[in-house]
């Protein structure tokens, strides 16, 4: 089945964003989708009838990074570094649909990442930056694992200027420290609570290895409660 047709009742369902950058809420989803993902722009569905396919839909006041993204997929071209673009909607883009679980994923169920899966990463970015685009806004619920291998999700910011600095500081975190985490399950309120303290940091003032003493001190009271 293409596309298009396993597409028409997408404009039944509502994604609603929100003003703090939480995670959008999904409304009035047709029993044909099934939610595969969310973020802070859009939610990912799958349709029963053409599994193949994923198609992620903005919300309306999103629309921007919505084309932002379309522009950066044209540019990628068809790469395994990440999904493949087919075509969009009023408010929806149509990518292959990729099996795996997103690192944020796997830190909560325990599943251990390998360090091929940050080399990963690291070509992904090579080749990103050799097509003229600044790869950015890379963290755990972008970078997607799959039999051990790495695929990056979200690429609507590969077009904005400057380094937010988000894998660079994963990338330090993983090499450094994870050894002590890894194939142990991490609680939600805690990867929460790391997220909301990285989104409170001033990008000039962002001190990688501070940030990284202050993550293990909460790990430390998990532990010892």
């Amino acid at each position: 089945m293409e596309w298009d047709q396993a597409a028409e009742m997408i404009d039944k369902i509502e994604v609603v964003a929100s003003k703090n950058n939480e995670l959008v809420k999904v409304k009035d989803v047709p029993e044909c989708y099934q939610c595969v993902g969310v973020g802070t722009d859009a939610a990912v569905f799958r349709s029963t009838k053409a599994p193949e396919f994923a198609f992620k839909v903005f919300s309306h006041i999103k629309l921007e990074k919505m084309e932002m993204e379309k522009r950066v997929y044209d540019v990628l071209g068809d790469t395994s570094f990440f999904p493949r673009y087919y075509g969009s909607g009023e408010n929806y883009l149509v990518l292959s649909y990729e099996d795996g679980l997103t690192l944020y994923d796997c830190l909560i169920k325990g599943i251990e990442i390998p360090k091929r899966a940050i080399e990963d990463v690291e070509e992904a970015r090579a080749y990103a930056k050799s097509k003229g685009l600044n790869p950015r806004d890379i963290h755990l619920r972008n970078i997607l694992l799959h039999n051990g291998r790495a695929k990056l999700l979200d690429v609507s910011e590969y077009m904005k200027q400057g380094n937010d600095t988000r894998w660079e500081c994963l990338k330090a975190g993983y090499m450094e420290y994870y050894y002590l985490l890894s194939g142990k399950p991490i609680p939600v309120w805690i990867l929460e609570t790391v997220r909301k303290w990285y989104n409170q940091c001033e990008p000039e003032f962002f001190n990688e290895q501070e940030f990284i003493h202050k993550l293990f001190k909460l790990f430390k009271l998990e532990n010892n409660t």
